[in-house]
């Protein structure tokens, strides 16, 4: 029934990168896409869901002067590096600030206290997320609320949220919380209308979206604020935890950087109970250096995506709708027309899936499951009184969902190699 694709020619291998505009250009920030497709390749019969010592070889050595720059400083917490990257990522989103922190968790408390959200109040969101995006609401000591996912991008459901508000009474509630899952954009559009409607804060979730947009604008300037993490998974990664809010609002700004600092504007003066979530310079010098590449790293992602897309089509395991017996077992990412998407994962749905993973694991292929119980049905949550049924959609994602490799420097030969085991397993 699948076609084998171990005939068929192969794509060609050119990836484009480009680079973000700086202030001081280094020499060369394009890294070489032939090293990029070779470098800590692994053996052929082997893929890694992400292999980060390949990116790591191509800014090495600027990533190493960063380091000795911080050490040579002594000033390793806030400071002169923070401050550059905060100027740095805020240009590159297009907002008036950046506000850097030690988390992504500890962005989005950030974004959330400093927009007014406190305890009583109430947080629309997902419930198909990292659990990040309802704890942090937990945190600022409100209840998460949720409503379901569109089918085809896995993001919160403008329509549905919409029926929802006008459906119900919710004088507690404050802010929306829309996440950017997977690296694709929510409608902001629709969002910020529903905001606007019953004056909620718009904040995103966009910590697995550096770089992606929704109608030509960067993700991180279209909410109030915007929680980023740079997390060493993420397609900005840091080396160890960190994260950052971005904002339009310098008074917001002026609060997080209270926040973050024990709710202090200056030495052993606090105004409020804030916490301790600086960023520390060594990972802002990192996250500086990568900043200049992400946007090449971000246009590889895409061709590998696309080229999956390819791949998957000429085996013949495509579907673009639902699971009955006899269609195609395999549901591609639906990119929505209006979206920039920088694939963080791509994230097929899969027939038998767990059996799926199973196989692939055994042939040593690594693939991971975003999210496997809906934040809904967590344990914690039980007080909410959400009962299994109440969002369908959530549901059966988290039932379907595969994550498959994909970062910048996986090769054609090892996107291969993956397809055609799937194709391998349904036969």
């Amino acid at each position: 029934m699948w076609r084998d694709i171990r005939a068929l020619p192969p794509y060609p291998a050119t990836i484009a990168f480009s680079v973000t505009t700086s202030p001081t250009k280094p020499k060369s920030s394009k890294p070489d896409s032939a090293k990029a497709n070779s470098t800590g390749a692994n053996p052929p019969d082997s893929v890694p869901l992400l292999d980060l010592h390949r990116q790591y070889e191509q800014v090495r050595a600027e990533v190493l002067a960063a380091v000795g720059r911080v050490c040579a400083s002594q000033h390793y917490i806030l400071g002169p590096e923070v401050e550059a990257f905060e100027r740095e990522l805020a240009d590159f989103c297009g907002t008036h600030d950046a506000v850097g922190c030690s988390s992504g968790t500890d962005a989005l408390w950030l974004a959330l206290a400093a927009a007014g959200v406190q305890a009583g109040d109430q947080v629309l969101t997902t419930p198909f997320s990292f659990f990040a995006s309802a704890s942090a609401i937990v945190r600022v000591g409100a209840r998460p609320v949720f409503t379901d996912i569109e089918a085809s991008t896995f993001n919160l459901d403008a329509t549905q949220v919409g029926s929802f508000l006008r459906a119900s009474q919710r004088d507690k509630l404050r802010a929306l919380l829309p996440v950017h899952l997977y690296g694709q954009c929510a409608d902001m559009d629709r969002f910020q209308i529903i905001a606007d409607e019953f004056h909620l804060s718009l904040i995103e979730d966009a910590a697995q979206a550096i770089g992606a947009s929704w109608h030509g604008h960067r993700a991180g300037s279209m909410g109030v604020s915007a929680a980023f993490s740079f997390y060493p998974t993420k397609n900005l990664s840091a080396y160890g935890d960190a994260g950052l809010v971005t904002t339009n609002n310098p008074e917001m700004a002026e609060h997080m950087r209270r926040l973050r600092n024990h709710g202090s504007p200056r030495r052993y003066l606090h105004e409020e109970v804030g916490w301790n979530t600086r960023l520390d310079a060594m990972q802002a010098a990192v996250l500086s250096v990568k900043l200049k590449y992400v946007e090449g790293w971000n246009e590889a992602r895409r061709q590998c995506a696309a080229r999956y897309d390819r791949l998957f089509a000429a085996a013949g395991l495509t579907s673009t709708g639902g699971q009955p017996e006899n269609a195609a077992p395999v549901q591609l990412p639906q990119p929505s027309a209006h979206a920039y998407h920088v694939f963080h994962q791509y994230v097929i749905r899969a027939y038998r899936r767990d059996e799926l993973r199973e196989f692939l694991t055994a042939r040593k292929i690594g693939t991971e499951i975003y999210y496997p119980i809906p934040l809904h049905l967590q344990p914690c949550f039980v007080y909410l009184g959400y009962r299994e049924g109440d969002l369908p959609e959530a549901e059966r994602a988290a039932k379907e969902v595969l994550a498959l490799p994909m970062f910048p420097e996986l090769t054609e030969a090892e996107q291969r190699r993956v397809v055609e085991s799937i194709a391998d397993f349904y036969c």
